[in-house]
């Protein structure tokens, strides 16, 4: 009997040691993220329902306070690898909202320059809401869904998507019945590049009617407009996409600002109708063309 209790404690101490070297890893962890984003955890504390469920469990673990003591049934593997792997959306979105107004309105200079700074350091290029002295009549906005456009002459809704997984999710949006601000992508199918093709996807449309000095300077404004890059970021989720303006609209009657093509609607799970929601959209300052269009996911975020 007490040759059984002995091996018993000398089973347990490397459990009790690896135990505490845990604890203290993972109290250094919980501190260093306190220490970087205290503000951006504490916005959190009061808005968690923003957050998706592996977000929050992320940080309620990296976060909560270790009061328990902490047993072998549930120990968890969390590292520093675990610990960078943080949705940095969580971030993003903290950051915009302590800067965005509580309603949809245009945004003083002193607030575009903040969420210029935000954009550009978290995406790790640079956006501005002025590029060349020339900018739209706002940077935030409501924004509503877009039908697809005609490529080049002949092109057809069934004829449209690459994959059929793609003809499932956005043929029911339809083909514009006219074209875009710039007429056709490409002369021909046949001459149509990968470039035309992802223009069209991941397009926007932006009142470029409204722009200070269009009326004076119309035909030097939309060469500027025709296919520029824009970053497009909804506040409240942090998801975001690189478009080009391929449009022009919509009319102020409709009480919205842009319009976003079903794919990047569809990426910044923005709806139409009752549930149009806002988005930023910002200039990408890309003179040499190296910044891919499409969901942002398929960039490396600056992470500092």
């Amino acid at each position: 009997m007490s040759m059984f209790k002995n091996n018993s404690k000398k089973r347990g101490r490397p459990y009790e040691r690896l135990r505490e070297k845990w604890t203290a890893r993972h109290q250094g962890l919980q501190n260093k993220l306190w220490e970087t984003h205290k503000d951006s955890l504490s916005w959190l504390s009061d808005r968690s329902k923003h957050l998706a469920l592996g977000s929050l469990g992320s940080l309620l673990l990296l976060t909560a306070p270790l009061t328990q003591k902490l047993e072998a049934p549930h120990f968890l593997p969390v590292n520093e690898q675990f610990a960078q792997e943080i949705d940095k959306n969580v971030f993003l979105i903290s950051d915009l909202s302590k800067t965005l107004p509580d309603e949809v309105r245009l945004l003083t200079k002193e607030e575009e320059e903040e969420i210029a700074k935000i954009l550009s350091r978290d995406f790790g290029f640079k956006v501005a809401v002025e590029l060349e002295g020339k900018r739209l009549n706002r940077s935030y906005g409501y924004i509503g869904a877009e039908q697809h456009l005609a490529r080049f002459p002949g092109d057809t809704i069934n004829a449209h998507f690459d994959t059929e997984e793609e003809a499932r999710r956005y043929t029911s949006s339809g083909m514009a019945p006219g074209l875009g601000g710039w007429g056709y992508f490409a002369p021909s199918s046949a001459q149509m590049s990968k470039k035309d093709r992802t223009r069209e996807k991941y397009y926007i449309a932006v009142q470029t009617f409204l722009a200070p000095g269009f009326n004076k300077y119309t035909r030097e404004l939309l060469d500027f407009f025709k296919y520029r890059k824009m970053l497009v970021v909804n506040p409240n989720n942090g998801k975001a996409v690189v478009a080009v303006i391929g449009d022009a609209g919509p009319a102020e009657w409709t009480g919205k600002h842009l319009g976003g093509s079903p794919e990047v609607m569809s990426h910044l799970e923005r709806v139409d109708g009752k549930g149009v929601g806002p988005v930023l959209y910002f200039f990408i300052d890309d003179p040499k063309d190296v910044i891919p269009l499409g969901p942002i996911e398929s960039y490396n975020k600056n992470t500092s």
